[in-house]
């Protein structure tokens, strides 16, 4: 028999979003990120079709992921979306209930928008077929605000039923101390490394990428 180790590396996943271009994708692959955010949603500034990501995506190697933001789309719209890139995970982010989103047979997040009151372990029960649970400031509109939230008021994550994406204000220069107090499955980032709104700056990209591995190789050097 063999026996458990006694030290489990931490790896925060990364998860950048609102690409635009594929420039935006090849660095962001090349930075080591986990997962690759496309926004599918028109009103977005960061609004991109299906086919322009299936497009880009063509250059991507295997084990990194392809997900898509939605909010209270059309279900011809997620079809169109996965015909496209059917190796996509589908994350919605308003009113879609849970039958809603697993109809279409591929792996979703829902994003909860924090707030006070907010039960977050009673919303995942609300989502027993969500992979995780992405979690978002409460602004008006949808994602990419750059808003910060109170991160009490979270679970504790080495509690909670499902993993857990952050989400919300994050950039380079806040990002390790989020994952140092959240402990989060996966970190997601959009507007925090941005120049303008829709325009990923190259060098917040590689910040923000070295801030999350500096962060974890900071944990792991504490847990030994």
């Amino acid at each position: 028999m063999v026996d458990a180790p006694a030290f489990v590396q931490l790896r925060t996943r990364i998860k950048l979003c609102g690409l635009k271009s594929l420039e935006d994708v090849n660095l962001a692959v090349m930075l080591g990120a986990d997962a690759l955010g496309f926004v599918f949603y028109d009103k977005s500034p960061r609004a991109v079709t299906p086919l322009q990501a299936a497009l880009w995506l063509k250059t991507v190697a295997p084990w990194v992921t392809p997900v898509g933001l939605f909010v209270n789309p059309g279900e011809q719209c997620v079809e169109n979306c996965l015909k496209a890139i059917p190796n996509l995970t589908l994350q919605f982010h308003a009113d879609e209930t849970n039958e809603f989103c697993r109809q279409f047979g591929a792996p979703f997040f829902k994003a909860a928008r924090m707030q006070s009151g907010l039960d977050l372990n009673a919303f995942c029960n609300d989502f027993p077929d969500a992979s995780a649970i992405l979690v978002d400031a409460f602004v008006e509109g949808y994602g990419g605000g750059g808003h910060a939230f109170d991160w009490t008021l979270l679970p504790d994550t080495a509690k909670f039923a499902k993993p857990l994406i952050l989400s919300g204000g994050l950039n380079p220069d806040n990002v390790g101390l989020a994952i140092s107090k959240v402990r989060p499955y996966a970190v997601d980032v959009s507007s925090g490394i941005e120049v303008s709104r829709g325009e990923k700056s190259p060098a917040k990209m590689q910040a923000f990428c070295k801030a999350v591995v500096s962060a974890d190789r900071n944990l792991n050097e504490q847990a030994l």
